[in-house]
């Protein structure tokens, strides 16, 4: 990020905290995104919950997409973790030499697998913490891991979901954290199906570059229109 944009979106952060949304706005959002999103779900490709994981570790800084086109043949190539953690470390970089960072994501991977094996029975934790305790693992991929796997009622931010509440006034913090605590305050329940709501209006609607204001059901909620770009 250039110097130049990190300073107009802190001053738009800034300029957003006048703006925030009303109780019964925030309401009204809440229930638009259930009518419009009932059964939203991720656009990632998996069949359990390790290669759940897997693909949410990988999707960091890339897009679903992406991951999508490269998790297959890794899948087949390394369906447990312990065929994972036994793995070259340069034959997985090569499985996944198309994903941003991969040769960070490939130490994480096989970091990972090692500690299911020897901390877990081979097994995906799902407890929050256990998660965030795996290399590579932060909250809100653990976030994601438990709404995916459990429906847990939690919400994770991501750059769409970043963007899309503090555009709606429903955040203006700085931080994906400190975003993530106004939003669960903000909406109480139903954390797991607005978290895949905002994240499809994000990618799609409200894009950070010509978002499609036109064709927005939230347009006359919104309290920046296009200026807030993150």
């Amino acid at each position: 990020m250039s110097s130049s944009t990190s300073k107009k979106d802190s001053k738009l952060s800034k300029d957003s905290k006048l703006k925030k949304a009303t109780k019964k706005e925030i309401a009204q959002i809440k229930a638009l995104f259930l009518e419009h999103y009932k059964n939203a779900k991720t656009e990632l490709n998996y069949r359990n919950d390790f290669e759940l994981l897997i693909s949410v570790m990988l999707s960091a800084q890339c897009t679903d997409k992406r991951v999508n086109l490269i998790t297959p043949a890794l899948f087949d190539k390394y369906p447990t973790p312990k065929d994972l953690q036994n793995a070259p470390l340069d034959e997985i970089k090569e499985y996944i030499k198309t994903c941003s960072f991969f040769n960070n994501k490939a130490e994480n991977l096989k970091a990972m697998a090692k500690e299911i094996c020897q901390r877990f029975d081979g097994q995906v934790p799902l407890e929050r913490e256990a998660l965030k305790s795996l290399p590579g693992v932060g909250q809100k991929t653990a976030n994601v891991v438990l709404i995916e796997s459990k429906e847990a009622n939690f919400i994770a931010v991501d750059t769409h979901v970043f963007r899309v509440s503090h555009r709606l006034g429903l955040s203006s913090a700085n931080t994906p954290i400190a975003t993530e605590k106004d939003l669960t305050k903000a909406y109480q329940d139903n954390l797991a199906t607005l978290h895949q709501a905002m994240v499809l209006f994000g990618r799609y609607i409200c894009k950070a570059i010509n978002p499609k204001c036109q064709e927005c059901f939230l347009n006359h909620l919104c309290k920046s229109k296009t200026t807030y770009r993150c």
